[in-house]
């Protein structure tokens, strides 16, 4: 019931099983995928935007891609897969991920000033008198002090270095504390490309296309759109007096950290399956220019940012959790856990992203229209696919501690007693020996004889849950191990199912 491998790209895509149809029964895939073209078609149409990309991404395969419209009205040319985009904001991840990769080779320190890397920083004069410096950390996580800049960041992407340098000698006034607030910051991005470019002697651009990019096999990818081929791009409009206007390119420049990225489909999707990589941590050889766990602290900590409410057209009211990490947002999500998404605006094109690493599925949309994302769209055709039982969550692996605590909560059962077993020393002062043994007796007899050979579910490597069917209901279980190195339990626990 996940999607599972490509038939032809821009065309169909094959699940390992039937999908569960709305009204319970088995849905085609070709309704599915019907549904899910009807939604950006939709959309696409009601937001004037000349043409959109939009793919799937699962399994560390693009399994789905669809081009809809054209790359220029003036031109007619459909939208297809190799259709060079404008990502914008989505650039972050790449510049974020920079970072942190040159943290792990020492050359950052994370919790160091702006100004031990961009010596022009120390003049600014900070906001009181009791303030510290902005760190590094700061500007990955928006909590710099300096005020959102949208869409005057997207503005500066023409700036050249010596007139970036410029402004930064020039000094500014900050919003907030640094360190005290959540504030939205281009130029905080921007900085972080000056880092890149101070600290590993190389432009940015540069620095992250050869680190990151080409590793990846993302070839068609880069920042100088006027070096790409024009046949190859999408063009970028604004929908103005009933009719869209030519948005002028900008070119590569020093805010290009925040927001310059050109890409296409098939190159994007080689990103989203390398970052979905990095969820279940596991003990697999690294494949990745970056190690996994650098890429999870992309996300591992993140800054607040506030919460909103889930948006009608998606289903049932629900409040949305957020927060920013270094180049990506987390977002918990009523339906679908935990989302790591970005979207991104500029003039001339907009797009989105969401990536939900419990499933091993991501979602990408680009557009060629400005400041428009199509981020809502994404979510509804997440939401389709999982109401389809087409993304599943992945079930966790089961350890082998946790595997042996199971063995030892189906042995109490079969005694009737705890007694024995390697208890941590928490288990008799909650409860005595002997009432964990009444407990027991009382359920047995309620349910009769149970089959318990159903696999434990795994909370975490140290915990699980699980349930079994008996002669007159149902019995829930739960084991957990004590933090220590040999086997304690701290938790072994049955409970009859009031509702079987």
């Amino acid at each position: 019931m996940k999607i599972s491998s490509i038939v032809a790209a821009g065309a169909l895509f094959a699940f390992s099983a039937p999908v569960a149809g709305k009204d319970g029964g088995a849905a085609s895939i070709d309704s599915l995928l019907g549904e899910i073209h009807a939604i950006y078609e939709t959309d696409r149409v009601a937001a004037h935007v000349p043409g959109t990309v939009y793919g799937i991404v699962s399994d560390g395969k693009l399994v789905f891609v669809e081009g809809l419209g054209t790359r220029d009205p003036k031109t007619g040319v459909p939208v297809d897969a190799y259709t060079r985009f404008r990502i914008a904001s989505m650039s972050k991840a790449f510049t974020g991920l920079a970072i942190l990769h040159l943290r792990d080779e020492g050359r950052i320190d994370l919790g160091a000033a702006v100004s031990r890397y961009v010596p022009e920083v120390a003049d600014w004069r900070l906001p009181t008198a009791d303030s510290r410096a902005p760190t590094v950390s700061d500007l990955l996580h928006h909590t710099a002090g300096l005020v959102e800049d949208n869409p005057w960041g997207d503005r500066q992407q023409v700036l050249t270095e010596p007139e970036f340098t410029q402004l930064i000698g020039s000094g500014m006034d900050f919003a907030n504390a640094p360190g005290t607030e959540f504030e939205y910051s281009n130029y905080g991005y921007a900085l972080l490309g000056r880092i890149i470019t101070n600290v590993s002697g190389k432009r940015y651009q540069d620095y992250i296309r050869e680190t990151i990019m080409l590793p990846l096999g993302m070839a068609s990818t880069s920042y100088d759109v006027f070096s790409s081929p024009a046949s190859e791009r999408a063009i970028g409009y604004r929908w103005q007096d009933d009719e869209w206007v030519r948005e002028p390119d900008m070119r590569d420049g020093a805010f290009g950290a925040m927001g310059g990225v050109e890409t296409t489909a098939n190159d994007y999707a080689k990103w989203m399956a390398f970052l979905l990589s990095a969820w279940p941590p596991s003990d697999a050889p690294e494949t990745g220019p970056v190690r996994r766990s650098t890429v999870r602290d992309l996300v591992s900590v993140v800054s607040y940012a506030p919460p909103g409410n889930r948006p009608e057209v998606l289903g049932a009211p629900c409040r949305w959790s957020a927060g920013y990490g270094a180049g990506l947002r987390v977002l918990g999500e009523c339906e679908l856990g935990r989302v790591l998404t970005h979207s991104g605006g500029y003039p001339g094109y907009g797009s989105h992203m969401a990536l939900v690493p419990s499933a091993g599925v991501g979602i990408f949309v680009f557009n060629n229209a400005t400041y428009t994302s199509l981020g809502l769209t994404n979510y509804k055709a997440l939401l389709a696919l999982r109401r389809a039982g087409a993304i599943p969550d992945k079930p966790l692996p089961i350890s082998t501690g946790l595997t042996a605590a199971y063995e030892l909560a189906k042995r109490a059962w079969a005694s009737g007693t705890v007694a024995g077993l390697p208890l941590a020393n928490n288990v008799v002062p909650d409860r005595d020996l002997g009432r964990r043994s009444q407990d027991i007796a009382t359920i047995k007899q309620a349910v009769g004889a149970c089959e318990t050979g159903s696999p434990v579910v795994p909370v975490s490597a140290m915990e699980g849950r699980f349930e079994w069917t008996c002669t007159s209901g149902r019995v829930a279980g739960r084991v957990q191990r004590a933090p220590t190195a040999d086997l304690q339990l701290q938790v072994v626990s049955f409970a009859k199912v009031d509702n079987p």
